[in-house]
């Protein structure tokens, strides 16, 4: 009898430690949650507070972080990936129809990107050195013409800027954006990334900044070193 009771009283204990267990891994995994949505919410939405550094929002599991030096590896002094992509006017910017002019490309996830996206595509169109007949400046937005008119109606200044759109992402996959280590949907958007372009279209610079900074003077320099 005794020994009954006993294996009763283990049995008991066991099932209680379990049961605590599997309240400290849920409650682990709810907190995770929730981050991850008040993150990705305020990714999406333009009006809220930038109330900490946007770098934050980039980390990526171990397993899946590119690492950027294979970005520039596979990239730079090769001749750049065909593109074909279309302004606001309905321009057409192509590598084939650049040849001749040295190209900045920065590949960004546009309207969820406030404002750091939006600032540096403004720093663009106000930079009077980018402003001559050897170089052209696009900025890659995967959204839709229409939806692009979001932006321009919070910042009024972005209506200035060269904007041109990957709305299906296919030009942003090819140049292997939606898996640099600046993207914050990964896989699916660009982050933050800057590819020169000489004139033959040979890649020679590519910059991918996970702190969402402005490098208009970086990239001056860069194409300075193509003259």
């Amino acid at each position: 009898m005794q020994f009954k009771i006993n294996f009763k009283v283990i049995i008991g204990i066991i099932g209680l430690l379990g049961f605590i267990i599997v309240v400290i891994i849920f409650s682990g995994n709810s907190k995770n949650i929730a981050d991850n949505t008040t993150a990705s919410l305020n990714s999406v939405n333009p009006n809220a507070e930038d109330s900490s550094n946007m770098a934050d929002h980039h980390s990526l599991p171990a397993t899946l972080s590119p690492n950027s030096s294979l970005l520039e590896t596979e990239l730079i002094g090769k001749t750049a990936p065909s593109f074909s992509l279309q302004d606001r006017d309905g321009k057409v910017y192509s590598l084939d129809n650049l040849t001749g002019k040295n190209i900045i490309l920065f590949f960004n996830e546009g309207l969820m990107c406030y404002p750091a996206c939006w600032d540096q595509i403004v720093a663009f169109s106000k930079d009077s050195r980018f402003e001559n007949n050897n170089t052209v400046v696009l900025s890659v937005v995967v959204d839709s013409k229409e939806e692009w008119q979001n932006a321009v109606a919070k910042m009024p200044e972005l209506a200035k800027a060269t904007v041109v759109f990957d709305k299906d992402g296919s030009v942003s996959k090819k140049f292997g954006m939606l898996t640099a280590p600046s993207s914050m949907h990964y896989g699916i958007f660009p982050g933050h990334t800057y590819l020169i372009i000489d004139r033959q279209g040979i890649v020679r610079h590519v910059f991918d900044d996970s702190n969402m900074a402005l490098h208009n003077d970086q990239l001056i320099e860069e194409i300075k070193k193509l003259n």
